[in-house]
């Protein structure tokens, strides 16, 4: 005896979801059949994947295939597979409650302009929910494939905070959707609507999509037996040659692989023979997936794995490194290893050749883009390049060519037409254009593109007509770390060190520290431990003061960004470097009046310590000298 139905309560952030889902997803409301169909495929795929260790799971039926019907009379539209199927508390775990993050992650992302953004429900593996947008009741009805003919499942709801949960006689294995539709979406009772859809969103699902051929009854019979036709392709498109796929096949397979409504920007298709065969088919988006860097790195994607064509995983992060986690795709291997569980791939030197293959593709498409598509480039470099300054120092192989792929804003644009914040350059651009005799790729770090440019520490560089790179992205200073040079050319940071002076340059530095002893003395004494030294700079020209790190000295403004996010960083006591003939600076020198003299020595750190992006220990004791000197 079957035991009562069972009514629960959504989770709260299900029913946020939900609540979400059936009040903006307005547009695009026919995403629901492509969502239901993608879950009805990992069905298929999970029970093929279990079925090469349990044959008997799909013994008597092992065709697999996913059917969508409509009945007018009833308004209803049925998605079923003959997949694994799901156990009661699968049922629970899957629909009423958070499945991983997603739910959560999901209405993160579900704001501001993006909150009716149809594209984002697949993303977040909260595409059942979709269903709603055109039903206002729902009900499911499945069985796991090892599971008797009595443990069979029925989930209902109206979308509305609760769900019935019963246990029902079940003959086969599978999962049917059935989605009661609303009075006004009258469109998808009609089978060339579905079929339309089918083509549009699913495609390129590998297993048969089968709808009812509509056979009119002749007068005085009975109605013939439902007959199924084939409304998509039903094969794995990375597995055709390419001279058989066309531009817009490429594009439908990335939709459906990606639930993305945008484009791919490009793409790569590749087969390896030999001792160990393999097909690769990977694409860059055009836009950042939304869950590029929401959850930390941990919660990264991978490419689709398959052995044979048999489904294995659906996020193999181990066939890409970390900075390239943004590529979508699928690899298809002759042969792999796989672990005990069957879940896992071992680590061995195949793995190792396919994820090389794999690196070498991407970066060869970026590469082509870059040489012969710039517009596309730029467009993928907005998109993903602070993504790839991980690889320089997460892939030491490829370090070089990386960097060869960056790009950055620079001194040496300024004069050109079109100048500004937007106008990059490479490494490769800067060498070309080095004076002769030098050896360095001049930098310098700053938290925006304004605060480099304008920048004291650049000033004796643009008097020499030296081009410096303008780095302000928040990866760029930690990407440092890992690239002391390029191209045989050293990198080194404007702000850091002591600067190379020919021996005209040194001499006039020597005599202008010399003449400056007690203006330097005077300024250590007044200023006291907030500094560590003063010297004579000969970084400036027109400021009157800078700070100057030691080579290995973390910038201010990364250090400001740390302590902001929490972490204990020690307080390095400043270096300040001075212009002695700068007006400011000659005013300190001839104060007597010691009080006035300390409050202009302290400016001159303070806006030294402004102008590098560094955190004032004492912001409104700043204010009131200000003020004080502003008042004389």
């Amino acid at each position: 005896m079957n035991a009562p139905a069972e009514t629960r309560k959504f989770e709260a952030e299900v029913a946020q979801v939900l609540h979400l889902v059936t009040h903006s997803l307005y547009s695009h409301k026919e995403i629901f059949l492509r969502e239901l169909i993608s879950n009805a495929s990992d069905a298929c795929d999970k029970l093929r994947f279990e079925s090469i260790a349990r044959p008997e799971l799909s013994a008597g039926d092992s065709e697999l295939h996913i059917d969508v019907s409509w009945d007018a009379t009833a308004r209803t539209v049925t998605v079923h597979d003959n997949g694994i199927g799901m156990t009661r508390d699968e049922v629970v775990a899957n629909i009423g409650t958070i499945a991983s993050s997603g739910t959560r992650r999901f209405l993160e992302a579900m704001s501001g302009e993006q909150k009716a953004d149809a594209r984002l429900i697949g993303q977040f593996g909260v595409g059942f929910y979709s269903a709603f947008v055109v039903a206002d009741k729902v009900t499911v009805v499945t069985r796991r494939a090892d599971a008797p003919a009595g443990e069979g499942v029925k989930w209902e709801s109206d979308g509305k905070g609760e769900y019935t949960l019963e246990q029902v006689e079940l003959a086969e294995r599978g999962t049917a959707v059935t989605l009661h539709l609303k009075a006004d979406e009258d469109d998808f009772l009609k089978g060339w609507q579905l079929r339309s859809l089918i083509r549009k969103y699913s495609d390129h699902v590998a297993f048969p999509i089968r709808i009812p051929k509509e056979v009119e009854a002749k007068e005085g019979e009975a109605a013939p037996a439902r007959e199924w036709e084939t409304a998509n392709d039903a094969s794995a498109l990375w597995a055709k040659p390419r001279a058989d796929i066309s531009d817009d096949d490429y594009q439908g397979f990335y939709k459906s692989l990606g639930h993305d409504f945008n484009d791919a920007l490009a793409w790569t298709h590749n087969r390896v023979e030999g001792s160990q065969s393999f097909t690769t088919l990977l694409y860059i988006p055009s836009q950042p997936p939304f869950d590029l860097m929401m959850g930390g790195r941990d919660e990264r994607k991978g490419l689709k794995l398959y052995i044979k064509r048999v489904f294995i995983m659906d996020a193999a992060e181990e066939l890409l490194p970390n900075y390239l986690r943004f590529v979508r795709g699928v690899v298809d291997a002759d042969d792999l290893p796989l672990n005990v569980s069957r879940e896992l791939l071992q680590q061995n030197r195949q793995l190792d050749r396919i994820k090389a293959a794999c690196v070498k593709r991407v970066l060869d498409l970026i590469e082509k883009l870059a040489r012969d598509e710039p517009e596309k480039f730029a467009t993928f470099y907005k998109a993903f390049g602070n993504t790839l300054k991980e690889g320089v120092s997460e892939d030491a192989n490829n370090r070089e060519r990386i960097a060869k792929l960056l790009r950055f804003a620079s001194t040496g644009t300024l004069s050109m037409p079109g100048a500004g914040s937007a106008q990059t350059v490479s490494f490769d651009d800067y060498i070309g254009r080095m004076a002769v005799g030098q050896d360095t790729i001049w930098f310098i770090t700053a938290d925006s593109y304004a605060a480099a440019l304008g920048s004291p520490q650049l000033e004796a560089f643009k008097a020499k007509g030296i081009e410096v790179l303008l780095m302000s992205d928040r990866i760029d200073e930690w990407m440092l770390g890992s690239l002391s040079e390029y191209a045989g050319k050293k990198l080194k940071n404007v702000a850091k060190g002591e600067l190379p002076l020919d021996e005209a340059d040194k001499a006039k530095q020597e005599e202008a520290s010399k003449a400056a002893e007690p203006l330097l003395k005077k300024l250590k004494e007044l200023l006291g431990d907030r500094v560590s030294e003063v010297k004579v700079s000969a970084r400036l020209t027109d400021s009157p003061s800078c700070l100057a790190l030691s080579d290995y000295e973390m910038a201010p403004h990364i250090a400001r960004l740390l302590r902001e996010a929490g972490h204990d960083m020690p307080q390095n006591k400043p270096t300040l470097e001075i212009n002695p003939a700068h007006a400011l600076v000659k005013r300190v020198e001839a104060e007597a009046d010691e009080a006035k003299a300390r409050d202009l020595a302290g400016l001159l750190l303070e806006q030294a310590e402004i102008a590098a992006g560094a955190q004032l220990p004492d912001p409104a004791a700043f204010v009131q000298r200000m003020n004080r000197v502003l008042l004389g």
